[in-house]
């Protein structure tokens, strides 16, 4: 977020961006509460860095923040503020140095280390355009001062890091050439111009031919020529009609055939005549030889002149555009390449007896083409093949869309706006949650903003035979208008004639299924104003960072849409009939659109059926997999759905989400997976990564994750190690006694680890007791689900631990439901016939129930504790059973057996030397001493007691706060209000802190019994 925040200094950015850009997906519900969070730890890191010193404010501006940053501070601002002033000095000395400074302060890629939404992506890309952009300037700079060695060294390390940007490699062959080392640059050239063929299936840019077309004339011009530079001065002259040859390319409406003529040939080929060019530069001077197939000729049988440009737009052929001229030769052969890429009049399209031509002249040893050198070869067969003559139908390749569509207007309008201006909409969402429905649903009603048609294409990513992208763009060109025999034979042919076709189209693209960015980049429209709809099952984080596609996730349908989408299957009668039925299905149905209408599906089929009836059959989670899915197709169900999905896993996701059916509580983080999968917690974060990416879990917040009702009973069904459940009790175990250690440190451990136990890789360490506490509150129902998954599998002794261990949650929130838990665990310390397990757990649980003021059930157990813990021989144990026990007889009000419960209990911790105890003790005696009116010995008591803690520092902050209420209520009874207003005053305050709310709660009562009395003094 900080990142974001500097991107934008000193304006205000609105809350919606920085949620964002916080979030690579869909934010959580909490989105604005977790951003609010990051401003106010920002603030308090300002604050420590003293940074309002320096002028930095953080500021909030409505639903906005603004951070207020003075000009120079920040490194961004400093690197354009020297790019500016480069261009401003005189001597290139001097542009050379304010560049090289410039440069000096990277320190690597930008905004390394943030969340790779897709704001910050596109702004690291900017970022990093502006730096390759200064790199290329300063290397022309050193070009200017001769110094040719350090403009290649500096170019030749950015060219190795981006291979395909031609505007380096054409500023490094001709820093090379002028070097000279001629065959270095033209061996840049030829790799690079085989990377492009191979990468993106294209040939080099204006740029890089331009470079290499000068340095083979070898009058390297001292400008750098420009990115649409183009030879000048081609003059064509009429050559007799020659006999026909064999035909090498295909001609069509947009593109020509191209002629080579090797050396000791001179006389042109091809099916038309030929003309022979004079090529010189802008000053006259020749450029070589080279041949040029004769211009098409009209209907009278003249030739059509032939314009070239480097200026003037590319148009559409036979509407009058220019035609371009790239030129291309090689020193060894002579050999020149001139083919137009437009033309002001279309060539006939090629017949059959053209391709046969073609097809001899291909694989004649003998011909031209196969005497050139290998490079020209090829560019002659990957000239792309023509476009269809106008008035070929508009491709309507959608699909029907799903009937009874529901719902889904905050995503229909998300992919309007995602599809503005030619970008990507990428849907994302699990198996069966109405991607495609989605998708078709809005390319249906959308149709009209796309006049040249529409193109879909299942790719299938997730099926046993996914479709290949070269076998979609054949299809894609046969719908286009090409006939298969005027597709190239290559892929990479076919590929570059599809990106040459939608250049200019309007085109709306819908690819279903995807599985990954290669499966989808190849049949993206080049056309700016055309759109794409990409839906997927994974994120395709690579489809968001290339080509910034716009995230369009897709989550489970809510209640209302749920039953809308029921009814509109088997009737609204139904659905009005048994309301709650209908509710009751679409929550067992999770959500799912695919197992709504399998549900609706099998009660169509089941006329007689009441929706109560096969709710009831769905609430069988053994069953329930088997009834969401059809009779007739095995494939068509939820797990068959899901089936597919995870078997497209690499095998540590695969194993861990097998492993996740032995979970027993409703989410997990990352800690709990490490030991679920016996891995350490990088491998089982990168595991638990991959399994969101494919929709399978859900990262509801910051490292925990969920799983919907069917992807657990799936799941739940998968083979995995039978240790799973074991090793995951056992770190929760590890992890409860760490939080409890950080409550209180100075505390004597309630219990160790199980005999055997697992060791978990990396347990997790707490800061201080708010830390712990946290962990406790997040993992409650986890570990209650533990606690009955324990019991369940026989493992008693992990069972009543788990409970036990979170004492001090329950201390701080004794009256939240904590009996049966505690029962639960009783019934395993009793089945042990463990009494150090028995005696804690009924001491805490009478403990609690005293505190739910139910002294009957609470009195059994507590005096049954301290004899247990006697058994057990702990004297720590044993004066903690007492002091609960004295308690619950002040309540019975039985003072004198209280105050003897009480005595015991001080010789056993002054025996034992356990101070926490001791202060226990004290502070319950000196409420005793209250309760009978002995206020001296109250007071007497609260000071030993206070004593004790200030010569221990170090104990829990707990014990302040129950001490200081205790002696304000002694010092009040005895009229010293004053001093007592005080203690209540910071006994509230360290309550307030601690979030122990039975303190606070008691604090407040006291300063109101303490105002009344100021009151009525």
């Amino acid at each position: 977020m900080l990142a974001a925040l500097l991107l934008r200094c000193n304006a205000a950015v609105p809350l919606t961006q920085l949620i964002d850009s916080v979030w690579e997906e869909a934010p959580p519900t909490h989105a604005r509460t977790v951003v609010h969070g990051h401003v106010s730890r920002l603030r308090v890191l300002f604050g420590e860095g003293e940074l309002d010193e320096y002028g930095v404010r953080l500021s909030t501006h409505g639903s906005a923040y603004l951070l207020e940053l003075p000009k120079g501070i920040l490194d961004v601002h400093r690197f354009e503020e020297l790019v500016k002033r480069a261009r401003q000095q005189e001597r290139p000395e001097d542009t050379a140095s304010v560049l090289r400074e410039a440069l000096g302060l990277w320190r690597g890629p930008a905004l390394t280390g943030t969340v790779p939404s897709a704001m910050l992506c596109a702004a690291a890309q900017a970022l990093e355009e502006t730096r390759l952009s200064t790199v290329e300037r300063l290397a022309e700079v050193y070009g200017l001062l001769g110094d040719f060695p350090s403009a290649v060294s500096l170019l030749k390390t950015e060219a190795a890091a981006y291979p395909l940007r031609e505007s380096l490699t054409a500023t490094l062959m001709n820093t090379l050439f002028r070097a000279g080392r001629q065959s270095d640059a033209l061996d840049w050239y030829h790799r690079t111009r085989a990377l492009l063929a191979e990468k993106l299936g294209i040939g080099p840019g204006c740029a890089m031919r331009a470079a290499y077309e000068e340095i083979l004339r070898g009058d390297m011009l001292d400008r750098r020529p420009s990115a649409t530079a183009m030879p000048q001065g081609l003059a064509v002259e009429s050559a007799p009609v020659t006999p026909p040859r064999p035909r090498v390319g295909v001609e069509g409406p947009r593109t020509a055939a191209t002629g080579v003529r090797a050396p000791g040939q001179p006389q042109p080929y091809g099916r038309a005549a030929e003309g022979r060019v004079a090529m010189t530069d802008s000053v006259g001077r020749p450029l070589g030889p080279g041949v040029i197939r004769r211009p098409p000729e009209t209907s009278e049988g003249k030739p059509v002149a032939i314009r070239t440009t480097a200026s003037e737009p590319r148009g559409v052929a036979g509407q009058g555009s220019p035609a371009e001229f790239p030129l291309s030769a090689h020193t060894d052969s002579a050999v020149a390449r001139f083919a137009p890429r437009r033309q002001t009049v279309a060539t006939p399209p090629a017949g059959p007896r053209d391709t046969e031509t073609h097809e001899r002249a291909r694989h004649d040893d003998t011909s031209p083409v196969a005497q050139a050198p290998d490079h020209a070869r090829r560019a002659v067969h990957e000239q792309p093949a023509p476009r269809t003559a106008p008035g070929q139908p508009v491709p309507r390749l959608l699909p029907r869309a799903a009937r009874g569509f529901h719902g889904r207007n905050g995503e229909l309008a998300a992919l309007d706006r995602a599809t503005d201006e030619g970008a990507i909409a990428l849907l994302t969402g699990a198996a069966g949650v109405g991607k495609t429905a989605l998708a078709l649903h809005w390319s249906q009603r959308r149709q009209e903003r796309f006049p040249d048609g529409a193109l879909f294409a299942d790719l299938r990513g997730f099926s046993t035979d996914p479709v290949q992208p070269d076998e979609v763009v054949r299809e894609f060109l046969l719908a286009l208008g090409v006939k298969p025999r005027d597709q190239p034979e290559t892929a990479v042919g076919a590929a570059a004639l599809y990106r040459e076709m939608t250049a200019d189209s309007v085109l709306l693209v819908v690819l279903d299924n995807a599985r990954s960015v290669d499966q989808v980049r190849p049949l993206l429209p080049t056309g700016s104003r055309s759109a794409t709809l990409v839906t997927s099952r994974l994120r395709l984080s690579g489809l968001i960072a290339e080509e910034l596609a716009r995230p369009v996730p897709l989550d489970l349908l809510d209640q209302h849409d749920a039953v809308e989408l029921l009814a509109s299957a088997v009737g609204p009668g139904r659905v009005a009939a048994e309301p709650e039925a209908a509710a009751r299905l679409a929550a067992l149905c999770d959500g799912l659109p695919l197992a709504l209408r399998i549900t609706a599906a099998q009660l169509a089929t089941r006329p007689r059926w009441k929706l109560t009836d096969f709710a009831a059959e769905l609430a069988d989670e053994q069953r329930r997999l088997s009834l969401l899915s059809l009779e007739d197709s095995e494939d068509s169900g939820v797990a068959a759905a899901l089936r597919l999905t995870v078997q497209g896993l690499p095998a540590e996701p695969a194993r861990l989400f097998a492993l996740l059916g032995a979970l027993p509580g409703p989410d997990i983080d990352r800690a709990a997976a490490a030991a679920l999968s016996d891995r350490d917690p990088a491998a089982a974060a990168e595991a638990l990564d991959r399994l969101t990416g494919a929709h399978l879990l859900t990262e509801y917040a910051p490292g925990r994750y969920s799983l919907h009702d069917l992807i657990r009973l799936y799941a739940r069904g998968l083979p995995r190690d039978r240790g799973a459940l074991l090793r995951l009790l056992d770190s929760y175990v590890a992890t409860a006694l760490a939080a409890a250690q950080a409550s209180a440190p100075d505390d004597q451990p309630c219990c160790t680890t199980p005999p055997g136990s697992y060791v978990p890789c990396g347990t997790r360490e707490f800061t201080d007791r708010q830390e712990s506490l946290r962990w406790y509150a997040a993992e409650r129902e986890n570990l209650a689900a533990a606690v009955t998954a324990a019991r369940s599998a026989g493992h008693d002794d992990r069972a009543w631990r788990l409970v036990v261990l979170q004492w001090p949650y329950i201390t701080w929130n004794s009256r939240d439901g904590w009996v049966p838990p505690l029962e639960e665990a009783l019934d395993a310390a009793v089945g042990l016939d463990d009494p150090d397990a028995e005696t804690r757990v009924r001491a805490l649980l009478g403990w609690v129930l005293l505190e739910e003021d139910r002294l009957p059930e609470a009195l059994p157990h507590l005096e049954l504790a301290p004899g247990l813990a006697a058994r057990a021989n702990d004297p720590s144990s044993e004066a903690t059973a007492l002091v609960n026990l004295a308690l619950a007889l002040e309540r019975k009000g039985d003072l004198p057996s209280a105050h003897a419960q009480l005595a015991r209990a001080t010789e056993l911790v002054r025996t034992a030397g356990d101070c926490l105890t001791e202060l226990l003790v004290l502070e319950l005696k000196a409420r005793l001493y209250l309760v009978g009116g002995a206020v001296d010995d109250a007071v007497r008591c609260t000071t030993h007691a206070l004593s004790v803690l200030a010569d221990r520092p170090g104990l829990p902050a707990i014990r302040h706060v129950m001490l200081r209420l205790t002696r304000a209520e002694a010092l009040s009874a005895r009229g010293e209000h004053e001093e007592a207003a005080v203690c209540v005053r910071r006994a509230l305050k360290d309550a307030e802190r601690l979030g122990y709310k039975e303190g606070v709660a008691r604090a407040q009562k006291l300063q109101h019994g303490l105002c009344g009395w100021r009151q009525r003094a």
